[in-house]
């Protein structure tokens, strides 16, 4: 089985037939009729991004992050237009939600193309014209032959088209039509993401986006050609604006910055990070900031300090592997600038604890990369890596790499849609081993520890503020310290490791780094036991059929 990548031919291409003259950058399409426009963000199959272990712990939340896309989208359309979010990771859509809508909107990652299809099948029982955006559909329109409307590309000028023809037809049209933004909407001109249609209680963590793009060319990475290599930024103003409607929205903990690589354009971050800074000391610190940043970040130390004082305390990496030779075939050459536990102990200087990205399945990988992984585990303390199996997506260099070699496999029976040079069986076995080693608990509570001991204590001493000293907040801590104690220290199967970390944390008073290695440790340890029973994927893009789309 192979993708053909023509089949777009033979659609209906809107973009470059329409009649309507491309809406220029600063003008938008005013209605004229009243539409109601339901907006679903599709399940997520169950991986170890989603952290849904730590979920039972937590008392409400339900989901990892919101889902920036479309709610930035459902914050584009006409005010004028009636519009309802449903993260499905929340809670499904109802019939009586799809009779409501005269459009159903999806947008989605490849992951989850078996859900978006599911909904385009219910939206069209329905009888409804149905509209597929987002990251998987702009790589692969051809992944979605029975949507009405694909949306493809970023926010702009398609947008604008898109909504007009929304406007003007109430029937589902005889072929598929194709809108494809030309024309990008900068940065500054997006709006704030649609909060008010959500309860960020409901979320793991919050999220927003600053910058979009990243100036690398990892071979096994879309970013570049889907959102360039030049990074694009909102203003720091509009960044604010969005912290502060998340607030409105519910109780936040802590902030995720997606970005694709959140130092992708420095001088950019230098003149965010004073807004941040001065955003916290307004509010009293109530937040902790995360980002994605290559690792050669450890080489700016005034980036750093400022980020320090804005209260970022994680770093995600995508480190891939510690073998330099592997680095290089990969074209991650920026990770060999200083060496890597160097820059690992750097970033810890400054408070921050790395989580690393770790792939296995590369062609330079041998039958001791696994032993090599372990190793630099227990020489970095990193308590979370991603240990994730190689995938190759559409749109990358490693995707026509290997096309042209004819090593892209299309088999549901499998994890990986590539052809290893080592046997399939023993490259799983690899990844298997890692990743129950990494989250054995007394080898993860240990690389926790260490982080306790000589990272946390890096980090700035925020105020006991009213934001951080709020009844809501008091009462979700409560609620988290009393389920850990619980459901860890009573019930589960690490329990004696467990209170060797618990008891010393209360004693000293210092429940909120309890907190952190409880509900993190949790979920690592749970899922790598799923793991070991064979119960879990091995890649984030997973082909292998693990669970059912609802029916």
């Amino acid at each position: 089985m192979t993708v053909n990548l023509k089949s777009l031919e033979n659609q209906i291409n809107v973009a470059a037939d329409s009649k309507t003259a491309p809406v220029t950058q600063g003008t938008r399409y005013v209605p004229s009729h009243h539409r109601r426009i339901l907006c679903i963000f599709p399940k997520y199959s169950r991986s170890f991004g989603t952290f849904h272990h730590a979920y039972p712990l937590m008392g409400n939340v339900r989901a990892f992050m919101p889902p920036q896309g479309i709610l930035i989208v459902a914050a584009y359309l006409p005010k004028e237009w009636e519009v309802r979010f449903i993260d499905e990771n929340v809670k499904s859509a109802s019939r009586a939600d799809y009779q409501w809508a005269d459009v159903v909107i999806v947008s989605g990652m490849h992951i989850q193309k078996p859900q978006i299809n599911q909904i385009n099948e219910l939206a069209h029982r329905a009888g409804k014209i149905t509209v597929v955006g987002g990251p998987s559909v702009s790589g692969c329109p051809e992944y979605y032959p029975d949507f009405d409307i694909l949306h493809l590309g970023e926010l702009g000028d398609a947008s604008d088209r898109m909504i007009e023809y929304l406007d003007q037809n109430t029937q589902r049209p005889q072929a598929q039509i194709r809108f494809e933004t030309k024309e990008r909407l900068p940065l500054t001109e997006f709006p704030t993401p649609a909060y008010h249609l959500l309860n960020i209680n409901d979320y793991f963590l919050a999220n927003v986006q600053f910058s979009s793009g990243c100036p690398y060319h990892c071979e096994f990475c879309d970013i570049p050609e889907l959102y360039g290599n030049s990074p694009r930024m909102k203003a720091p103003e509009q960044v604010v604006a969005e912290l502060d409607a998340m607030r409105q929205s519910g109780n936040l903990g802590a902030v995720y910055f997606v970005d694709d690589n959140f130092v992708g354009d420095r001088r950019a971050a230098m003149k965010l990070l004073p807004h941040l800074i001065d955003w916290q000391k307004r509010n009293g610190y109530p937040i902790q900031f995360a980002c994605e940043a290559t690792l050669n970040l450890a080489q700016s130390p005034k980036l750093l300090e400022m980020m320090r004082e804005a209260y970022f305390c994680t770093i995600f990496c995508g480190i891939e592997t510690p073998e330099p030779n592997a680095l290089h075939a990969i074209s991650k050459d920026q990770n060999l600038s200083m060496p890597i536990l160097k820059a690992i102990q750097v970033l810890n200087s400054y408070g921050m604890e790395v989580v690393s990205g770790i792939i296995i399945g590369l062609d330079t990988d041998t039958p001791e990369t696994a032993d090599r992984i372990i190793e630099f585990m227990r020489a970095s303390q990193i308590p979370m890596l991603t240990i994730n199996l190689l995938h190759a997506l559409p749109r990358t260099p490693l995707w026509r790499r290997l096309e042209a070699e004819g090593r892209l496999l299309f088999d549901e029976s499998r994890e990986s849609n590539v052809e290893f040079l080592m046997p399939y069986e023993q490259v799983i076995e690899m990844w298997r081993r890692c990743i129950t080693t990494a989250y054995e608990p007394e080898f993860l509570y240990q690389r926790f520890a260490y982080n306790i001991e000589h990272t946390y204590p890096n980090r700035i001493e925020v105020p006991n503020s009213p934001a951080r000293t709020s009844a809501a907040n008091i009462r979700k801590g409560l609620t988290y310290l009393a389920n850990i104690l619980l459901r860890i220290g009573l019930f589960s199967n690490y329990r004696q490791t467990f209170w060797k970390m618990a008891k010393p944390a209360l004693k000293a008073g210092n429940i909120e780094n309890l907190i952190h290695v409880g509900l993190v440790g949790h979920h690592l340890i749970k899922f790598a036991q799923d793991c070991a029973k064979n119960q879990e994927s091995a890649s984030f893009y997973s082909q292998k059929i693990v669970t059912k789309v609802r029916s």
